[in-house]
């Protein structure tokens, strides 16, 4: 018991130390499921939405940071292929944030030298979603700092579905034989064929699961779970979620 307390004593006295993010040992790829932006309004009094509105911000503040911290490219879940099951005026404000997101900030991430990027299936969107992201991409897509990767209409089963269905027809058609299906080649067929598998995956909002996000990629990624709600996510809970990366040990299955 003495232990334990003392353990205790330990932990609560090192979470009151600045925090200290070495410039060694940055997560390549930071992945974030923005959770809990209704429970955020709902704690206000206000409509979803207004928890919606707000998390946008965020978005903005935590990838100046992570451009700040080094992060090559972070990547965000924005909308699932599941979200168009809510109500129809939430999914409606959601698909018009992208666009006001980026006539506020479009200018600005072009000057920090961010490259805007989006996986998910573009054709379902509506096109004052898409248009905006897609003009983004396009002015964007020499800049050569972090890249900011928005998970929109995105699902990681479909994903793999699609990707699966590609190899087949490749084995169909003589171009692929089966026993040269291996991971790399799978990967190769994924949304994120050019981008590195996550290292860190955030999820704000206490709630611990994946929600269909990146389910092969994350394979060996490092999981950091924070109560903070989206809407009050900040860069320096981005720095306390590298910190903890950084006192980690990656393994990938041995002993090393």
């Amino acid at each position: 018991m003495i232990k334990r307390f003392q353990a205790w004593l330990k932990r609560r006295e090192t979470s009151h130390k600045p925090l200290h993010v070495s410039k060694d040992n940055v997560p390549e790829h930071v992945a974030i499921i923005m959770d809990g932006n209704g429970r955020w309004a709902k704690r206000r009094g206000l409509p979803r939405v207004a928890g919606h509105h707000t998390g946008m911000k965020a978005v903005k503040h935590v990838t100046i940071a992570a451009n700040e911290l080094g992060i090559k490219v972070l990547t965000m879940y924005a909308f699932s292929t599941e979200n168009w099951k809510r109500p129809k005026d939430e999914v409606e404000f959601l698909m018009k944030l992208p666009q006001e997101f980026l006539a506020v900030e479009l200018d600005e991430l072009i000057k920090e030298n961010v490259q805007v990027r989006m996986m998910g299936h573009r054709e379902q969107l509506p096109e004052h979603t898409r248009k905006p992201l897609e003009e983004a991409i396009e002015r964007t897509k020499h800049n050569t700092g972090l890249i900011l990767n928005f998970a929109l209409n995105y699902g990681g089963q479909r994903e793999l579905v699609e990707g699966v269905r590609e190899i087949a027809a490749d084995v169909l058609a003589g171009r692929v034989q089966v026993d040269q299906i291996d991971e790399q080649m799978i990967s190769a067929h994924l949304l994120t064929n050019n981008l590195p598998n996550p290292d860190l995956l955030i999820r704000t909002s206490g709630e611990m699961r994946l929600s269909n996000f990146m389910l092969w990629q994350l394979a060996y990624s490092e999981f950091w779970f924070t109560d903070v709600l989206w809407p009050d996510f900040t860069g320096e809970h981005l720095k306390e979620a590298v910190a903890e990366y950084q006192n980690r040990h990656r393994r990938y299955g041995g002993l090393q």
